[in-house]
């Protein structure tokens, strides 16, 4: 597992920081080497020991979902909740994120105010997607600082976030900071090169469409159903079937470059079609990143005391994780 080592920078005299973050469902479920489990455990550690350190006051969560929450029967392209419920699919808790209501509502008020069309969900559900993060880097609680959720729709096509409004919405977030005095964790969860089984509106069995089309809730049945799937999928992609598309290092350390050099630019002029291609269908997560990381300077390279990155096919994932600072 390729890493920086944490540095001397002082996060906790930053205003600002960034946790981009890979999330898999199959962690604690599918079998990994001894060698790639120890390495995600150091890695976990070291990113939760810089995020205590920073000591966030408030949190910015940019996530998916993965047709837990959001259905085809009217899919946002964003959407910041204004109170969220974790449902606890695969091994992530279950319950209500600590959502500062009033400083969502605001949130979205100046989005709105800033030409930046925003979908409000008054009771969001989210799933590992959004929790996962929260469980890793608060010891399996959802006892966080406040939290103020916003979804990015990564698997409905044809209104996936394109990279260039991804960062427009980034930047309008930083510029909402800026008015505020908490200290600020941005996370972008999802990512990076994957593609598990998760089904579209082009699957040919009506009953798949209809499954990710109206809103309700599986029964413990359906979710273990599900699970299975997944894990199934998993040790497929570990044993190299050639029906699950391989993970791609190469795509995953050029997208975390980006983020550590600021150099987004170069990252919005690739084309949306590129990242389906040569990542997977469920690579636009990555975009959360680019949310995340917009909120603070770009053009240039700020402290990143910690960043590393593992391909674990067994998880269905390029697992990446970083951590970066606005200059004290």
């Amino acid at each position: 597992m390729s890493a920086i080592t944490p540095s001397a920078t002082n996060p906790r005299a930053a205003k600002r920081a960034f946790l981009g973050m890979s999330h898999s469902p199959l962690l604690g479920l599918n079998p990994v080497s001894d060698e790639d489990q120890q390495a995600l455990d150091a890695a976990l550690q070291a990113a939760r020991s810089l995020v205590h350190e920073f000591a966030p006051e408030l949190i910015v969560l940019i996530a998916p979902d993965h047709y837990n929450g959001f259905f085809n029967e009217l899919m946002p392209t964003f959407c910041i909740g204004t109170e969220a419920t974790a449902v606890g699919d695969y091994l992530s808790p279950a319950g209500p994120l600590n959502v500062p209501q009033d400083k969502a509502l605001a949130l979205a008020t100046h989005l709105m105010d800033h030409d930046f069309d925003m979908a409000v969900s008054r009771r969001m559900l989210v799933d590992h997607g959004f929790s996962q993060a929260l469980q890793f880097m608060w010891n399996d609680e959802l006892k966080t600082p406040p939290v103020i959720p916003i979804f990015l729709n990564a698997v409905s096509q044809p209104c996936i976030a394109r990279l260039g409004r991804c960062r427009s919405l980034g930047q309008s977030i930083g510029a909402f900071l800026d008015t505020l005095p908490e200290r600020t964790l941005l996370i972008g969860s999802g990512g990076l090169s994957h593609e598990p089984p998760v089904p579209t509106m082009e699957h040919p069995d009506p009953a798949v469409r209809e499954r990710i089309t109206q809103k309700q809730t599986p029964t413990q049945a359906e979710r273990d159903a599900k699970t299975e799937r997944v894990k199934a999928a998993g040790m497929a992609l570990a044993h190299g079937e050639d029906w699950m598309k391989p993970l791609n290092p190469e795509w995953d350390q050029r997208w975390m470059q980006a983020m550590t050099s600021g150099d987004l630019d170069t990252l919005c002029a690739m084309s949306e079609a590129s990242i389906s291609q040569a990542a997977g269908n469920s690579a636009h997560e990555s975009k959360t990143w680019l949310v995340a990381r917009s909120a603070l300077p770009q053009n240039t390279a700020l402290p990143c005391p910690f960043q590393t990155y593992r391909s674990v096919p067994a998880l269905i994932a390029g697992y990446g994780l970083m951590f970066m600072h606005t200059q004290a």
